[in-house]
């Protein structure tokens, strides 16, 4: 009974927002968009598979700026190349606002990164950019940690004496350890049992992210808060490698020398104890944990699923894989390690990488943006409180930007005389301000990664290539791409 009344005042709550949204909404010049319902808006005009094919059909029709209601959501969508550059590069301050996505608020409780606004967001970016950077992310150092961490990938694929297994645990493990490094100052034994299950939880957080009851726990969270289901499952593992992260930062407080920094835990500690008196700080406990577990969140299943996808395309496109191991073989022989320095020298396998991001497209929404003030944008003004979804989708499979945008094609990235070119159209990690912190470590991993691979293994399947589909498995927040056992040859 107590539900069922909860459920009526939430309706009525909800149609009391729907009226105001629509009333506000006349005072503004919005992008136009398909005509809306009352509370539920234009869901039922959605694929609930893949949303971003809707997208693009009501841009057909309405064009690149586009309002939508998700639910009593304003939202609105920028479809193409030349719209979403035109929003988060070249009016960047308008667009730096991170919408209150449902799943992130609550994992994070509305502390760090990656859901912070103004202030907070401005001053946790910059020290968490300068960290990084300072313990290697995009140099020498830190790619001394992917080549050994590649060591012990290529180990344990050998390990498989060319039976089918499946990689996506193990490429999880691999990715992990390397931001565990960053942020924890170690690296752990890839049959540590806590690690295991700590990197299942994270798994499942993808997935539910990218799956419909994600998508619902978006739309309508104060809805599936109360109703059973998997998202109680997926939270309460949240709350598990929350508690991971509380221990290690308590461990660090124990042992923090401040003259001698380990990592990025030590830093933020550091920088809390320098403010401590300031009591407008971002640098405070909530913050930390919760800066923490975006990262190792983000940089644990985003490259290990881009790797994961690379194997699958490699194996379905096999021509592709033996052209890339003869420039490797060519380039690099099989007696040392690739080193970023070695890109330059193997333009193909470079272009071929570059194609795979842009092929699986794996955030094909961004992370949802909003507008923080009302905002002139094309010749329209998006009210203050606007979700903005930069469909990233529309630019990396673009028609006007790459030759044959469905198919892959490693040439998009390469020139006449087969040297590798950029393509100011390729932004898989989202662009502007609002940019991936990870880019250039993401980069990283992903070269070393795949060509120390491809330099000691030859990669196949046991039903053929023809069993593999490269189509997402899931496609809600992430394209998250389909798990198959395959079969790692030793060259």
């Amino acid at each position: 009974m107590e539900f069922f009344t909860t459920l009526i005042l939430a309706v009525l709550i909800l149609a009391l927002l729907w009226l105001l949204t629509v009333n506000t909404s006349k005072k503004y010049n919005l992008p136009p968009g398909p005509s809306a319902l009352p509370l539920i808006g234009n869901l039922p005009q959605i694929d609930k598979k893949t949303p971003f094919k809707s997208f693009l059909e009501f841009s057909k029709i309405h064009g690149p700026v586009v309002t939508l209601y998700l639910g009593w959501q304003r939202v609105v969508v920028l479809v193409g190349y030349d719209t979403v550059k035109g929003a988060l590069v070249d009016q960047a301050d308008d667009f730096t606002g991170r919408g209150p996505l449902p799943v992130l608020l609550k994992a994070t409780r509305g502390y760090g990164l990656g859901i912070s606004n103004g202030d907070r967001w401005r001053q946790l970016r910059r020290f968490t950019l300068t960290t990084l950077r300072d313990f290697g992310m995009g140099r020498k150092g830190m790619e001394e940690w992917i080549q050994e961490e590649s060591k012990h990938l290529n180990s344990r694929v050998s390990a498989s004496k060319g039976e089918p297994f499946d990689p996506t645990l193990l490429l999880s493990r691999t990715t992990s350890n390397v931001i565990c490094c960053l942020v924890f100052g170690q690296r752990f034994n890839y049959e540590d049992k806590q690690f295991l299950h700590l990197l299942s939880n994270i798994g499942d957080v993808l997935r539910f992210g990218s799956s419909h009851t994600g998508v619902m726990y978006n739309i309508f969270p104060w809805l599936m808060e109360r109703l059973p289901g998997y998202q109680h499952t997926v939270f309460a593992g949240i709350e598990e490698i929350r508690e991971f992260v509380e221990t290690k930062i308590q461990e660090h407080k124990e042992t923090l020398n401040p003259s001698c920094p380990r990592d990025f835990i030590d830093c933020f500690l550091i920088r809390s104890a320098q403010e401590k008196d300031i009591p407008t700080t971002e640098f405070h406990h909530e913050n930390l944990v919760s800066t923490v577990l975006n990262l190792f969140l983000a940089g644990t299943e985003t490259t290990s699923s881009t790797i994961r996808y690379a194997l699958s395309v490699l194996i379905k496109h096999q021509n592709v894989q033996e052209k890339m191991q003869q420039e490797i073989d060519t380039v690099i022989g099989k007696d040392r390690c690739p080193s970023m320095e070695d890109r330059k020298s193997l333009p193909f396998s470079d272009a071929a990488i570059h194609e795979v991001q842009r092929f699986l497209d794996l955030v094909p929404y961004s992370l949802p943006h909003y507008t923080l003030q009302d905002v002139s944008f094309r010749a329209y003004t998006i009210p203050k409180d606007t979700v903005v979804i930069p469909l990233l989708h529309s630019v990396l499979k673009e028609e006007n930007q790459w030759a044959t945008p469905f198919s892959f094609n490693p040439k998009h990235f390469l020139d006449q005389n087969g040297n590798f070119k950029k393509n100011p159209a390729f932004m898989p990690f989202s662009a502007g301000k609002r940019a991936c912190v990870g880019e250039s470590l993401a980069r990283m991993e992903l070269f070393i990664f795949l060509v120390s691979l491809l330099q000691n293994f030859t990669f196949s399947c046991p039903e053929g290539p023809d069993s593999i589909s490269l189509t997402p498995e899931y496609s809600g927040l992430g394209n998250l791409p389909r798990r198959y056992d395959i079969i790692a040859t030793p060259r």
